[in-house]
């Protein structure tokens, strides 16, 4: 899938993003990430997603699986690299 998102709103001191995507198949497509911290080098992010038609559920599903597994390894070679 080929999708163009436009970012609509950053929040640097919430450490949250909206953005919407526009792709085949999708009526409606709105999402927002923020970070939690979750105390000492812990954090939590939330991603939330709005989306139509109710069946493409599944593949935006496994997208943002895989977001936020890059978004783990890429915090975790940060913290091994000091």
């Amino acid at each position: 899938m080929t999708a163009r998102e436009t970012i609509l709103d950053v929040d640097v001191a919430r450490m949250r993003i909206a953005w919407l995507a526009e792709a085949e198949g999708l009526e409606h497509y709105n999402a927002s990430a923020q970070v939690i911290d979750a105390g000492g080098d812990a954090c939590r992010v939330v991603w939330i997603a709005d989306l139509l038609p109710d069946a493409g559920a599944p593949g935006i599903a496994g997208v943002i699986e895989q977001g936020l597994s890059v978004m783990k390894r890429h915090q975790e070679e940060l913290r091994a690299a000091g």
